[in-house]
């Protein structure tokens, strides 16, 4: 068993800090604002609730969220451009300081990619440290499905994301910080998880993380220590 001495002090020296993206570095849920947006709000909000609980596998509830969605790509442009997500409180502070110490940055989401990039400008993350679904669309720009090979697409995804990144880059310690069962799943291959619940609290992450927390303010502390 780690204590808790030993998970602050693998943070602040890893080498590579993963954030999960919806509900932990913005307040959203990208896909239900999607599906608020294209007039299916209600609907879909259920099935992720569902998807989050565990009670299906992550591409089957994808599969059928976007059914029901039918994104264009004209309204997902829309989508950021009229109601941008919004950043967590804390988490601008927080990527920065980890970069002024060199540490690696990556965004790991089974949201799309294109909102997922503009989430990763504004925090001055590059687009090659972000890992999403990429939604696909037929050259009129109506939606054509989601590129099933991307490791996001599957359940345990972010798990082989970080595998990858430790095989790429030969990482020692690696950090996975989200809110959801999906980011907990990914410990090990990373090194420690870090429960988020500033934005919702799901419950089998407070009750499993060995370290649960509802403010970033709580890491910037670590680091500056």
């Amino acid at each position: 068993m780690v204590s808790h001495s030993e998970l602050r002090e693998i943070f602040c020296s890893a080498d590579a800090v993963c954030f999960d993206v919806d509900s932990t570095v913005i307040r959203e849920e990208g896909i239900d604002e999607l599906a608020k947006f294209c007039g299916v709000g209600d609907a879909v909000s259920e099935m992720t609730r569902r998807a989050m609980g565990g009670a299906v596998t992550f591409k089957a509830a994808l599969t059928e969220r976007l059914a029901l969605i039918q994104p264009s790509r004209e309204q997902v442009q829309k989508l950021i451009s009229e109601h941008p997500p919004h950043l967590t409180p804390g988490i601008r502070e927080l990527v920065s300081c980890l970069q002024q110490r060199n540490v690696q940055v990556f965004l790991i989401s089974g949201g799309f990619r294109s909102i997922v990039e503009h989430v990763a400008s504004k925090l001055n993350i590059p687009a090659t440290n972000v890992f999403a679904n990429r939604l696909k669309f037929y050259f009129n720009g109506e939606y054509a499905g989601f590129d099933e090979s991307q490791p996001t697409a599957e359940s345990g995804g972010k798990g082989k994301v970080i595998g990858l990144l430790k095989e790429q880059f030969h990482f020692k310690k690696i950090v996975m910080i989200g809110d959801g069962a999906t980011d907990m799943e990914a410990c090990p291959p990373a090194d420690i998880f870090i429960g988020f619940g500033g934005n919702v609290i799901r419950q089998q992450v407070k009750d499993n993380a060995k370290w649960f927390i509802t403010d970033f303010e709580e890491l910037l502390r670590e680091l500056k220590k």
